[in-house]
């Protein structure tokens, strides 16, 4: 999550230490354990109180018949999204981050089918999963190991679900939600540590791990390779290994372009507590190559003392706008100076997007599968003059500017589908003093992909369960005010998700969205009590508290 929650408690690993209960006793509790993977002999037995029914209350059930509620589950017949039929929204949900295990393999695989095949119970159109550079490419340079998503593509297929996979090129650890640690591959750190300017840097010199630096994209800094080419050949790799499923099991490839997998700057980095919801966050232009790039757009105008550094008045990471020169109301990001280098900040994200999907287009070329890019919703601050947070992140997004125009042109002249975050979110769960507008910001965004005329998905920020949530889910994947949706993506399949009133939510929802959103039945308000101040998140059952902000 760009705040954007790519977060989420782990279903398969869970980290509560008040029981000694495993993944493969919950998978035994909700009465999955002994199912057998569908067959084209079963039949489906369709029923709308089947799949409402939360996994849990299927055990009586389960345990007096043998394997009937296994049939009934994974035997029933779901309709699938056409491209023709405008007026639905596909539904997938996220699975867990640490879905493939760090040696590579699929992590308690009965537990995960007894999942998804529940999720195919529930209408679900398919399932999302980040597919992890440095898990694949671990061993060394070009050495790949897919076996895991192997195994885990067959398993979706066999069940009957879609797939979307994101080319996660980004540490996973450090921000909002991350629930287990992915570091980059150890080679590439081997190189970082060779180089630290290799990765993105703050005006005081703290490097960022998460990604690599834009920078350097066309540098053959990696081993005789640049970082586009090395994405390239990582993406080219995939592609080969499963050429068999792309286009029928993988229906969407999401091209990760920075932290988190969005298209975005580290500029509000959660690890060691660096940055606190709703800090301004910094600007992340201070590797060589960046300042290499800053100085000679600079001399190109006749302005060289512009490109010695970044703003000198831009404050620190968790100041407000009005306490900075730079990003008060009439501050310098509103002179000739302040738009010179918002310019060159939010256009380098451009060029290293547009660098990205070129390559990613190339390459997936006539496979049937969609392509995907991830755009942070960065909500807080939103509503004074100079947009401080989306600033430092690279969207060049002020009251006199619409920062999300250009992005949705440049996915556009890809046919790329422009994937947004928070959409379950609404201005008045937000605490007044961060100036935040989730509704606002996803109108804007809703408006410049009709413009740009390209597609819109969505996902939420948060782990949310209560209707509230859903029926605002509901209300923004409408074309009212811009762009429907034409997909939605729940974050994120974990234990809590199978509690009784959760499940029965999530079942409302996805059958309201595949009638396009007009079926309002889910309440308004948060019945089980969610607290839905953003960074907020009590998740009692995972720890005792934890915090998180929302994209």
């Amino acid at each position: 999550m760009a705040l954007t929650l790519h977060s989420s408690t782990s279903f398969i690993k869970s980290k509560d230490n008040r029981s000694s209960r495993t993944s493969d006793d919950f998978t035994s509790a909700v009465s999955f354990s002994q199912m057998k993977p569908p067959s084209s002999q079963q039949r489906a037995k369709n029923s709308t109180h089947e799949a409402q029914l939360s996994p849990a209350e299927g055990i009586s059930s389960y345990s007096e018949g043998g394997n009937e509620l296994g049939e009934k589950l994974h035997g029933m017949t779901v309709p699938h999204i056409h491209s023709h039929d405008n007026s639905r929204v596909a539904v997938f949900v996220m699975l867990p981050l640490d879905t493939i295990s760090l040696g590579g393999n699929l992590n308690k695989p009965r537990p995960m089918l007894a999942s998804l095949m529940a999720l195919k119970s529930s209408g679900v159109e398919g399932v999302m999963v980040d597919v992890w550079w440095g898990l694949v490419e671990k061993d060394g340079p070009l050495k790949y190991n897919w076996e895991g998503y192997a195994e885990l593509i067959k398993m979706v297929k066999k069940i009957g679900l879609k797939l979307q996979v994101v080319m996660s090129f980004h540490q996973c650890g450090g921000n909002v939600g991350d629930s287990c640690t992915i570091p980059l591959p150890p080679w590439l750190l081997e190189e970082i540590s060779k180089n630290p300017d290799l990765v993105y840097t703050d005006k005081s010199g703290r490097r960022n791990p998460e990604y690599i630096s834009l920078g350097c994209d066309s540098l053959a800094v990696l081993r005789g390779r640049t970082p586009i080419q090395v994405y390239s050949d990582f993406m080219r790799s995939f592609r080969k290994r499963f050429k068999d499923y792309i286009g029928d099991v993988v229906v969407e490839v999401q091209v990760g372009m920075g932290p988190c997998g969005e298209l975005r700057y580290p500029s509000y980095p959660e690890s060691n507590g660096t940055w606190r919801f709703p800090g301004i966050g910094e600007f992340q232009c201070y590797d060589k190559y960046m300042r290499v790039s800053l100085a000679a757009a600079a001399e190109a105008i006749g302005k060289d003392d512009w490109g010695q550094r970044g703003p000198h008045d831009a404050g620190q990471y968790n100041q407000f706008p009005e306490d900075t020169g730079f990003f008060r109301r009439d501050g310098t990001w509103n002179s000739e100076y302040g738009q010179f280098f918002m310019e060159w900040y939010s256009g380098k994200l451009l060029d290293h997007g547009e660098k990205m999907l070129n390559a990613a287009n190339i390459i997936f070329q006539g496979t049937g599968a969609k392509l995907s890019g991830k755009v942070a919703g960065i909500h807080w601050h939103y509503k004074t003059r100079s947009h401080a947070a989306e600033l430092t992140a690279g969207y060049y997004n002020t009251r006199h500017r619409d920062g999300y125009l250009p992005i949705a042109r440049m996915m556009a002249k890809h046919g790329v589908v422009l994937n947004f975050t928070c959409m379950e979110m609404r201005d008045g769960e937000q605490p007044n003093e961060a100036n935040c507008s989730p509704e606002g910001l996803v109108r804007q965004v809703k408006m410049a992909t009709k413009l740009a005329g390209t597609e819109l998905a969505g996902e939420n920020a948060l782990e949310r369960y209560d209707g509230g949530a859903f029926s605002q889910v509901l209300v923004t994947s409408r074309s009212d005010s811009g762009n429907a949706l034409s997909a939605f993506t729940y974050l994120r399949m974990n234990k809590r998700l199978f509690e009784a009133e959760n499940w029965r939510n999530l079942v409302e929802f996805v059958k309201s969205m595949s009638e396009g959103g007009r079926s309002t039945r889910l309440p308004d308000s948060d019945r089980v009590g969610t607290d839905l101040y953003v960074g907020f998140i009590k998740q009692n059952n995972v720890r005792k508290e934890s915090e998180a902000a929302l994209v």
